[in-house]
């Protein structure tokens, strides 16, 4: 693929950003285009992309700038094309989320804070995190990442996946198939989903595996439809679970509506858990440029079939 221009089409949120990040990469045989007919590379939002995607007759390689392609995947879609996401960047920020509000909860921050308004003087007791037993749903870079951190504050990690086979070097104390979730879940403290969204994935938890739990903290980190409200709920309700963390929804904004919104056990934020920042984003694709323009394998491809 030497010798050739390619054109590069920008679709994001944030594409004058981008531009001059990639300006300063100056990368050799790339230009910016702004002709979708001209286009055979696209750096786009999937949610930007699906809706536009036919008008880029020449395209061989879209680069996501979120880990998340589900917009993509639709059957109806084009699939002639080769798709990349990020990965590699959320980990670290996820680590932060996951342990951040688990400290909270367990340190009774939150408590301590009202009780300073209150000039109150009140210790409660408490768990170490060094006494917890995480189940994480999700053994790639995500997952492991979070699992690695977790056992630096003494925390017991099990890890669940398809094939119930630890990843290379893992930091995973116990890996568990996913035809065995219930069983992870009898003994976790903490639980968190990482996971894509797939068919296999969807209202993975549910009313009837969430009542396996005992008094559990929640976090939904991963897709939004991995988690079934209803099932939340009632696992709530019956004490399986303690608190539910959730950053990802099957529908975004969630709805003014939604019970979930004044729920005492629920805490949501919108999807900020692990944002793609530009700059890394930017990184990431000038690593995959060069690998796609001195024709090799590009990095973190996407499999139509698997969803991710």
């Amino acid at each position: 693929m030497n010798n050739f221009t390619h054109k590069l089409y920008i679709l994001t949120k944030q594409d004058q950003t981008y531009r001059q990040l990639l300006a300063e990469r100056d990368l050799e045989d790339l230009e910016i285009t702004e002709d979708k007919q001209q286009a055979t590379i696209l750096l786009a939002a999937p949610p930007l992309a699906a809706k536009q995607l036919d008008e880029f007759p020449n395209l061989q390689w879209l680069q996501s700038v979120y880990a998340g392609v589900e917009p993509l995947m639709t059957p109806s879609l084009r699939q002639d094309y080769q798709l990349t996401n990020i990965k590699g960047i959320f980990g670290p920020l996820i680590a932060e989320y996951v342990l951040g509000y688990s400290l909270q909860y367990y340190r009774h921050f939150v408590q301590y804070k009202q009780q300073q308004s209150n000039q109150e003087w009140h210790a409660y007791s408490f768990d170490s995190l060094a006494t917890k037993t995480m189940v994480i749903l999700g053994t790639g870079s995500i997952g492991a990442h979070l699992a690695h951190a977790s056992n630096h504050f003494g925390i017991k990690t099990m890890g669940i996946n398809r094939s119930g086979i630890p990843p290379k070097d893992s930091p995973f104390d116990t890996v568990y198939h996913i035809q065995q979730l219930e069983l992870a879940l009898e003994n976790a403290d903490i639980i968190v989903n990482t996971l894509p969204n797939t068919e296999q994935t969807h209202h993975l938890l549910n009313q009837e595996s969430l009542s396996f739990a005992k008094q559990a903290l929640l976090f939904n980190v991963g897709r939004g439809n991995t988690l079934e409200i209803t099932g939340l709920l009632s696992a709530i309700e019956q004490q399986n679970i303690a608190h539910a963390y959730l950053d990802v929804f099957d529908q975004e904004p969630l709805p003014q509506d939604s019970p979930l919104w004044h729920h005492p056990a629920i805490t949501i934020t919108p999807h900020v858990a692990a944002p793609s920042f530009p700059k890394q984003v930017a990184g990431i694709f000038a690593d995959n440029y060069l690998q796609w323009r001195d024709g090799f394998t590009l990095n973190h491809q996407v499999d139509f079939i698997r969803g991710y």
